[in-house]
């Protein structure tokens, strides 16, 4: 089975020049934990991302990956 990119959590950590550490302390999470979310090895639950998306200041929506290419929406 291929593995699928669920969250862009990474990418919007590197656009907002932030770190793991940081989000994980905020979080109250491992390190590792951030690690895993980041490189789409587990997911997040769904209160969990809405945080993140507010550490980050971003729509929740920006954290996901489309499901659909934008000629199908």
């Amino acid at each position: 089975m291929e593995k699928r990119d669920f969250n862009r959590i990474k990418v919007v950590l590197a656009e907002k020049k932030m770190q793991n550490k940081k989000l994980a302390e905020k979080l109250n999470v491992a390190p590792t934990t951030v690690s895993n979310w980041a490189t789409n090895k587990s997911q997040p639950s769904i209160e969990t991302l809405f945080e993140i998306a507010d550490y980050l200041q971003v729509d929740v929506r920006i954290l996901l990956v489309p499901n659909l290419e934008k000629n199908e929406i």
